[in-house]
């Protein structure tokens, strides 16, 4: 089975990153409103946005799925996509990068630093990123089932981006140890989280993951938002936000629930503005099972 995932993973890379992009946004546009996912897509668009015709909405999901085929068939070529250099500029390169001196000041600061991102356009750019700048970032990551389709992903991220900490319980202590030594966190933040907080989302309560609201109370150290956008052109637009002006208990610490809405509400403002890059297809919105309900939010998961 893994020669036979490395002999695809060789056919896209002979046939180029613009080919590949092309064939895997036809390939879910054409087959993903077959599937159970687009179901949930459609009724996750609608309750975001009452007031948009059904034709609109199957438009933005269609768009959804075009981005999630392209992003997986960019995959093996994700080390040539990012083509932004700070000092030696790429002239009409595939990435326009925002917000690069927000990158060299947590580089250089000396202090941990904490980065959230969503799942948007093709979002391992922004990994990618940032240790093209050589910003030291662990990001925490969800290994796809499959252990071949696992092993395969985690060699193409671990030669192109920095640290990497599998999403599993009890990762919030690997976490913590790189904040300790000043290095960086990253995470997607965008996804359901059983025995998560809930915050407004897209006007509806979303149980998110608090971790990043933890550290951040914890180490009072600078939060960032990361994204991609997909432009026209096979090309890319990267932002690394500027820190985050979180809010605070009385007693002046960052206060986790409101630091973790404060960043849903800026993911919130990115899928706004592109919901044709979002990935509508998941569960976002779920009630929490009764063991949640009875345990509470939990303090040393990452799911």
């Amino acid at each position: 089975m893994l020669g036979l995932a490395r002999g695809v993973f060789l056919f896209v890379r002979l046939i180029g990153p613009d080919t590949a992009a092309n064939l895997g946004g036809w390939i879910t546009r054409t087959f993903g409103p077959r599937l159970k996912p687009h179901r949930i897509a459609m009724n996750n668009l609608r309750a975001a946005y009452p007031d948009k015709a059904e034709p609109e909405l199957e438009t933005i999901a269609l768009g959804a799925w075009d981005s999630l085929g392209r992003t997986v068939m960019e995959y093996p070529h994700i080390s040539k996509l990012m083509d932004y250099n700070h000092d030696n500029p790429v002239p009409n390169g595939r990435v326009e990068v925002s917000g690069v001196d927000y990158f060299a000041d947590l580089r250089d600061d000396g202090k941990p630093g904490i980065i959230f991102s969503a799942h948007l356009a093709n979002w391992e750019l922004t990994a990618i990123c940032g240790a093209r700048h050589g910003l030291d970032v662990t990001a925490v990551f969800r290994p796809p089932n499959d252990p071949v389709s696992r092993r395969l992903v985690e060699e193409i991220r671990r030669e192109t981006m920095g640290g990497l900490e599998a999403s599993r319980r009890g990762a919030i202590f690997a976490l913590r140890k790189v904040l300790d030594d000043g290095g960086h966190v990253g995470m997607l933040i965008d996804q359901h989280f059983s025995r998560g907080l809930t915050v407004p989302f897209l006007d509806r309560p979303a149980l998110t993951n608090p971790v990043l609201g933890m550290l951040a109370r914890q180490y009072d150290c600078p939060v960032h938002g990361a994204r991609a956008v997909r432009l026209p052109g096979h090309r890319f637009y990267l932002e690394l936000t500027p820190p985050l002006d979180l809010p605070r208990d009385p007693d002046g610490r960052i206060n986790v629930e409101g630091a973790t809405a404060a960043m849903t509400t800026v993911v919130d403002s990115w899928v706004r503005e592109h919901p044709d890059q979002w990935l509508w297809m998941h569960r976002r919105w779920r009630e929490p099972t009764a063991m949640a309900r009875s345990m509470g939010p939990m303090s040393t998961d990452v799911d």
